[in-house]
């Protein structure tokens, strides 16, 4: 097995997984409180009109999607932003190039920090996409969406795998009662998991709990409940642990399912299952992007911010964000050459993920706001992009797979496919690579079943070996070779990820994961010092789950704070929350009645 692989320099993004698919097979709900706010559409061009009460700066700490997306929205209201980044543009989200693997004038073989899932319930997201200029789309990047045919459950040791297509053609009810959605979700599941019936009947039940459930029992006992359970996973089947426990927490929210929150993982599920039923979605449940994801969405990105003013300092890594006064006064940081520079602006936007941006919060910073210090307490784990480059295209599925009894969770999308616009052996490569299977590893703490090692313990070509090993387990073992040893061109590590097999792996790159009681430590995106804001996917917006859609709304309410606070009478970011169906309100109103009298749900039946 040949590989590549360098020692720094982070990969593209995280958001894993089938999501739509297991989390369809998963649960409901729809998110409890909803986020900043959410103000009138504003058009881009009202925005720019708008001139800053005079002309002011703001420094943007850290350029992936929360930080790009705040420099975008500021820019368009006429504020000087400097966007201040340690390694590349677009953060985890970004696609990069394998080095070296460029021959005859071709394109450099594409990798990622793992692959880019941008499902129907996103909204901001999609929003910021179709206000980015692309050349002969006429909503801009937005276009270069497509949504794959099909989703598959991959199952070893000689079980059938699970097919199903995307999006669902079947019953899609009219009015969303208790019983349609009963038969709806019975449908899907039965379509999708074929458990036993009374596990389907019994799961479907306790979806209809959380999806009834009133804002206030799903913030107070289901945040505190884990997604273990809630869906009564110990007393149901290995098939029901594996797929419906194990498998949507691990795979979706990267959350060991005995200590997820069940409010995330609902929340989650609910939206997915609205967006299968056609409710409240941009788009098909399953997209991806038609290119690699600098071609297609991150480049075209920065070009336009720079022609909205925006400058960037990429290389430049934040140390510390000063406080003095009751203000932030500078943020000291490091340039390309290691020489220590102190930036300043009226404005600071910490853009950062929350594992780097607590390290630059000193103590005179976290006593102007103890909820800075709250964050100590939010946890991320690893989930970490591998691809596989083939020299024939393996016929696998066309669309994203989840290998549901891999010791390491891997997820997984066959990608030239989906990218019309280049021809994989002539564009990218030696000319022998005809498409990148990329690869999600979700799970890095438990043994393998090839050196009966985790993840961390390996080196860096034990992963590559033992993910391979995995991926054949699940697909080669129904009498069919699917993925041949014969047919590996190449593989790309990301290299986030360092010091594998040593007593002290690190990992740049890490993801928030959602284990019950996080979503209390959460802060919000304006601060108690005036010119200082948070923008990511810790901070607590509507989707409560680490994705490209939490980082793009928390940055939009970072910006409407900023404005606020500057007094500014630009027209506010719109935040849009997720899907709540209306007849659905009645019945959590109900909910509401009974939890004030200390009442179960009326569905909860134990």
């Amino acid at each position: 097995m040949t590989g590549t692989s360098t020692g720094t320099g982070a990969g593209s993004s995280r958001r894993t997984f089938i999501a739509g698919a297991a989390a369809t097979a998963g649960a409901l709900s729809a998110a409890a409180v909803p986020v900043a706010a959410a103000a009138p559409a504003a058009a881009a061009e009202g925005a720019a009109a708008a001139t800053p009460p005079a002309g002011r700066s703001v420094a943007v700490l850290g350029g992936g999607v929360a930080g790009l997306t705040a420099a975008h929205e500021l820019a368009e209201r006429g504020y000087a932003v400097t966007v201040y980044e340690r390694r590349a543009l677009g953060g985890k989200a970004r696609s990069m190039d394998v080095p070296g693997s460029a021959r005859g004038g071709r394109r450099p073989l594409p990798a990622e920090h793992g692959f880019r899932f941008i499902p129907g319930i996103y909204h901001n997201l999609p929003d910021t996409m179709r206000r980015i200029p692309f050349p002969g789309n006429a909503n801009g990047v937005w276009d270069n969406l497509v949504a794959p045919r099909e989703m598959m459950f991959a199952r070893a040791a000689g079980r059938e795998d699970l097919r199903a297509p995307i999006p669902w053609p079947d019953h899609s009810p009219a009015e969303l009662t208790p019983d349609e959605l009963r038969r709806a979700l019975a449908g899907i599941m039965q379509s999708l998991v074929r458990l036993p019936p009374h596990e389907t009947a019994y799961f479907v039940d306790r979806a209809l709990v959380f999806l009834t459930s009133c804002d206030e029992r799903r913030n107070e006992v289901w945040e505190h409940t884990p997604w273990w359970d809630f869906v009564r996973a110990a007393r149901m089947s290995s098939e029901y642990q594996r797929i419906l426990a194990i498998g949507v927490t691990r795979n979706i929210v990267a959350t060991k399912a005995e200590e997820a929150s069940t409010r995330t993982v609902g929340t989650l599920g609910e939206a997915f299952v609205f967006n299968l039923l056609g409710r409240g979605a941009d788009g098909p449940p399953d997209r991806i992007l038609n290119l690699p994801t600098n071609e297609a969405w991150i480049d075209p990105w920065e070009a336009h911010l720079r022609s909205l003013g925006v400058e960037f300092r990429i290389g430049w890594t934040v140390r510390e964000v000063q406080y003095a006064g009751g203000r932030v006064s500078g943020v000291v940081t490091e340039d390309p050459a290691g020489v220590r520079q102190t930036v300043t602006a009226d404005h600071y936007v910490s853009a950062l993920p929350v594992e780097h941006a607590r390290r630059t919060w000193g103590p005179a910073l976290r006593a102007a706001d103890p909820m800075l210090g709250r964050c100590d307490r939010l946890e991320t784990d690893w989930m970490t992009g591998i691809q596989f480059y083939l020299t024939e295209r393996a016929p696998l599925v066309h669309g994203h797979l989840n290998c549901i009894d891999s010791p390491w969770s891997l997820t997984a999308i066959q990608q030239a496919e989906h990218w019309p616009a280049r021809n994989f052996p002539a564009d990218y490569g030696d000319g022998v690579a005809v498409d990148c299977l990329s690869v999600d590893i979700s799970e890095w703490d438990k043994p393998g079943i090839l050196y009966g090692k985790t993840a961390k313990e390996c080196t860096r070509e034990e992963v590559a070996r033992e993910v391979w090993a995995q991926l054949k387990a699940s697909l080669n073992d129904t009498g069919r070779t699917l993925l041949a040893d014969s047919k590996l061109h190449s593989w790309f590590l990301d290299p986030g990820v360092d010091g594998l097999g040593t007593p002290n792996p690190t990992n740049q790159d890490q993801l928030l994961i959602h284990p019950t009681g996080t979503f209390h430590n959460r802060p919000s995106a304006g601060t108690r010092i005036p010119n200082f804001f948070l923008s990511g996917d810790y901070v607590a917006v509507d989707i409560d789950l680490a994705t490209m859609e939490g980082a793009n709304a928390s940055a939009r309410a970072a910006v409407n704070s900023l404005l606020d606070r500057d007094g500014s009478k630009a027209a506010r970011c719109t935040v849009r929350p997720l899907y709540r169906a209306p007849e659905v309100e009645s019945a959590k109103r109900h909910d509401l009645w009974r939890y004030r009298l200390g009442l179960r749900n009326v569905f909860d039946l134990g």
